[in-house]
């Protein structure tokens, strides 16, 4: 399956344009890459913040099939919006998040995302 991921919220706290904190998500995406699932990071991130996200990723031996866009899809549509089967993102209506009282912004609650991953026999 093609999964995009949302960084900032998704895969760390918001506290852009830093890195934010770890939340626990790269052991349950090095699973989903593990079980055979191609991750596209989905981001509006640019130029060197955009580097440091791809960075965050190689730091944590989680591979990588597409940075803001599907490798693939331009064998079949010329649209910009990046085809994914699943999205993960903070932003996203149902996606279970948890409140950070310094930022005053939500991010993923990984413990009941890999929940939700494995109900949809993904993990």
């Amino acid at each position: 399956m093609i999964i995009a991921i949302d960084f900032d919220g998704t895969c760390v706290t918001h506290e852009y344009p830093k890195i934010g904190k770890d939340i626990g998500a790269a052991p349950i995406l090095s699973a989903l890459v593990a079980a055979g699932h191609r991750l596209i990071l989905l981001t509006m991130r640019s130029g060197v913040l955009l580097e440091e996200a791809v960075a965050w990723f190689k730091s944590n031996d989680i591979e990588l099939w597409g940075v803001n866009q599907n490798p693939e899809q331009h064998k079949w549509t010329t649209s910009p919006k990046v085809y994914a089967m699943l999205y993960i993102d903070d932003a996203a209506l149902g996606a279970p998040t948890i409140l950070d009282e310094v930022s005053d912004r939500d991010y993923i609650d990984w413990p009941r995302a890999e929940d939700m991953l494995i109900d949809r026999g993904l993990l």
